[in-house]
């Protein structure tokens, strides 16, 4: 991965990132910070190659995205890595384990550990200490049962033995910082979605609380500085702008890359999907590439892409058991697409706040370096199992268990794995899962269509 890094990016890793075996013992000082990218970057991923546009122009790297702003020697960038995606992956944190033995900023146990109170003493103690960062590129996220809850937790089988109803262990992908102009809903549980109307005030504490807690940092950033990270967040625009089978992506009048998305318009709610206005055809980024038949490995590549694209917006699906979709339209079976929950406009998230229960944190899917909570509702006894109970733990409602936002599509392919605990190592598993999950009846064909299509977003 290092290797792939371009010089801006390999600097922040030898200079940055690395820190001695003598300062593990004691809090360690701020790394100097990386040279942060330009206006306009390009980075090589798995399937081509992504681009991002910063609307603010570059940063510097005094920018308080990438300076230290805490006691613990992290910035917003050890999660939030540009080539990435702007999140991690977990070939990029073994990377940083193996360039500093483990001691790297992103590896502070308040939350990169499987629990605090891990044992990370040598080498071998921070490989077993931080599993799920390095496997899955999961940071741990700690919430108690919130009090007045409708339902209390009976059981916590946690294989790292620190979960509790005082603190929860959640194990979660770091979502991106960019494309924020287009978001409804901030973190995967919407703690940060306050005012569910002004975005850029969410955003802003949730960039306090993360100072606070990823930095653990013992006063809140002023509000200038807040400013200037919401500022630079919601000026960013990533997208994937090369395939390695279809070339450039906003050629032959297709509007692949980033550049589109600084164009488009953005209204909380818009293209609301139980609305009479409601239009499916929400991506039509590769429309002009519909009907290509040059025998060519690059023409057939675009057909592709297309192909997909249209599976996206028109293929019927019959969602059932969908909490979060199914009870509000009201409907035990009801037939949408793909574009139903991904309703914003060429980006894909959904353009309101949502949240949804897809069976990804039930038992029967849960693998065993994942807790395993057991909830009782108090009113009826009833009972569920569940590895993260998801938007429940923030209004403990009992319907809620298992709830989280629906992400925005674009910049896939710089950033799995994918869903909100990282179990899709790609997105052909995020196909096959759908497939599966709701009976689509996907052919071979069809599910590398839709493949293809995804992976050039």
């Amino acid at each position: 991965m290092a290797k792939r890094r371009i010089s801006w990016l390999l600097a922040a890793s030898t200079a940055g990132l690395f820190t001695t075996l003598a300062q593990a013992a004691s809090t360690p000082p701020p790394p100097p910070p990386p040279n942060p990218p330009p206006a306009g970057a390009e980075f090589p991923d798995a399937t081509g190659q992504s681009a991002t546009i910063s609307a603010t122009g570059p940063a510097l790297a005094t920018h308080p995205f990438f300076t230290s702003l805490g006691s613990n020697g992290r910035t917003c960038y050890n999660c939030h890595h540009p080539e990435e995606g702007w999140s991690i992956t977990p070939a990029s944190v073994q990377a940083r384990f193996q360039e500093t033995n483990g001691l790297a900023p992103i590896f502070r146990t308040v939350d990169g550990a499987n629990s605090p109170n891990a044992n990370v003493s040598t080498v071998a103690a921070r490989q077993a200490a931080y599993s799920m960062l390095l496997t899955r590129g999961d940071i741990r996220i700690g919430l108690p049962v919130p009090s007045g809850a409708e339902f209390t937790l009976t059981a916590a089988n946690d294989p790292y033995g620190f979960a509790s109803p005082a603190q929860l262990s959640l194990f979660r992908r770091p979502l991106p910082p960019t494309n924020l102009a287009f978001t409804s809903t901030v973190m995967w549980d919407g703690r940060e979605t306050i005012s569910s109307t002004n975005i850029a005030a969410d955003l802003a504490h949730q960039a306090a609380t993360a100072v606070l807690t990823h930095e653990q940092a013992s006063a809140a950033p002023s509000a200038a500085v807040l400013n200037q990270l919401v500022t630079f967040e919601r000026g960013l625009y990533t997208a994937q702008s090369l395939d390695n089978a279809a070339g450039p992506l906003g050629a032959f009048g297709a509007n692949g890359g980033p550049r589109y998305l600084t164009t488009l318009p953005f209204t909380l709610g818009e293209n609301d999907p139980t609305s009479a206005s409601f239009n499916p055809n929400v991506f039509t980024i590769f429309g002009r590439w519909q009907g290509i038949t040059a025998p060519d490995a690059q023409s057939r590549a675009r057909a592709s892409i297309a192909r997909g694209e249209a599976i996206f917006n028109t293929r019927p699906i019959a969602v059932t058991g969908v909490a979060g979709f199914n009870d509000v339209v009201h409907l035990s079976l009801a037939r949408t697409t793909c574009s139903g929950c991904h309703n914003t406009p060429e980006v894909g998230n959904h353009s309101s706040a949502a949240f949804m229960d897809l069976g990804l944190t039930d038992a029967a899917r849960r693998t065993s370096d994942m807790p395993l909570y057991t909830l009782r509702n108090s009113s009826t006894g009833a009972v569920r199992l569940t590895t993260d109970p998801g938007r429940a733990l923030v209004t403990g409602k009992w319907a809620d268990i298992g709830k989280f936002k629906i992400p925005t599509l674009r910049g896939l392919p710089a950033r799995a794995p994918y869903f909100h605990n990282g179990s899709a190592a790609s997105t052909r598993d995020v196909v096959d899962f759908y497939n599966g999950r709701f009976n689509m009846n996907l052919n071979p064909n069809e599910r590398a269509d839709l493949k293809a299509f995804l992976d050039s977003l």
